[in-house]
């Protein structure tokens, strides 16, 4: 019983961090992305914050990661990006799964519940 309630503790706490590694925030990856895809499409903040129809010195906070923005301005944000909620937790996705992978480790994520990998199948040949 008391293995349960740890690892139910464990699981509320998260991943021990190491000191030089802190858990990023969701407002900095958000930014990051939002900032990133605007300026490879050539645009500026003036050009997607009237689209979005934000004001430009908040969708620069947005970017900055130094404000939480709602749901609806964000959603705002990435139609006038181009982008859909889907793209956005999958590119979120892909940049937060490697870190957490290689900070937590494959036997740790697999007591936490999550599947292992697939392995691949290997195939010997018998041939002469």
């Amino acid at each position: 019983m008391t293995d349960v309630l740890r690892s139910l503790d464990e699981a509320r706490r998260g991943p021990e961090q190491s000191p030089g590694t802190p858990e990023p925030l969701l407002r900095d990856l958000i930014g990051d992305l939002l900032r990133r895809t605007r300026t490879g499409q050539g645009r500026t903040l003036r050009e997607v914050a009237e689209d979005a129809q934000v004001s430009l010195p908040y969708l620069s906070e947005i970017e900055r990661g130094r404000k939480e923005a709602s749901s609806e301005v964000l959603a705002a944000v990435y139609r006038s990006l181009g982008l859909s909620i889907a793209d956005v937790l999958a590119e979120l996705h892909r940049q937060v799964l490697p870190a957490a992978f290689h900070r937590i480790g494959r036997a740790d994520l697999r007591r936490a519940g999550a599947p292992a990998p697939a392995r691949r199948a290997e195939v010997m040949s018998l041939a002469a």
